[in-house]
């Protein structure tokens, strides 16, 4: 854990800050981010806390432009004062670098390492599909995830930094869970 002294550009006040590493599960809906979310904060409660974006996904925090700024800043902003307990949190939702890295609020973490989860698209479709109607998911919005799940595959490996991928196809949650766990323990045991 590394502790160090946040500076005010305007002042030069000081304070001590500890910069932890920021672990984002992401990956398109129904990949099994929110299924697994709940396995790893229950498995690292020791040592992590878990965290689900889509519960600030309100009215004031959606706003229009691109990469939705606004929502991605509150939430590094949450990330970073939760780790001032000394705890690293892990994020699930649907990001990537260029929605998070560029951010003002990217200098309060030491690193933020991406795992993906994803599938293969008929697979997600399905998934998708079999969700209540009242969570909206139409053949439009289904298709809007297949091609953000096909741009993740196809790109995971060139993005700045570079998102681990996943593929939760045909992998047990159990199994998931496990690779999950995994790849925090190394990104932790590394960091």
């Amino acid at each position: 854990m590394r502790q160090e002294l946040l500076v005010c550009a305007e002042c030069g006040h000081s304070w001590p800050f500890k910069r932890l590493p920021l672990l984002a599960l992401t990956g398109p809906s129904g990949a099994g981010k929110s299924t697994v979310g709940p396995w790893l904060a229950q498995r690292l409660s020791d040592r992590v806390v878990v965290l689900e974006q889509d519960v600030l996904w309100t009215g004031g925090l959606r706003d229009d432009v691109d990469g939705h700024p606004t929502f991605r800043a509150t939430w590094l902003r949450m990330a970073a004062m939760i780790h001032q307990s000394g705890r690293p949190v892990v994020l699930c939702g649907t990001v990537v670098p260029p929605e998070f890295e560029p951010l003002p609020e990217r200098v309060l973490f030491s690193g933020i390492h991406y795992l993906a989860l994803a599938a293969e698209p008929g697979v997600l479709a399905r998934r998708l599909r079999a969700r209540p109607r009242w969570r909206g998911w139409d053949e439009e919005r289904i298709a809007e995830m297949l091609r953000f799940n096909d741009w993740l595959r196809e790109q995971a490996a060139v993005l700045c930094p570079p998102v681990e991928l996943l593929d939760t196809t045909h992998a047990a949650l159990e199994v998931t869970v496990e690779r999950v766990e995994a790849w925090v323990e190394r990104v932790l045991a590394k960091d």
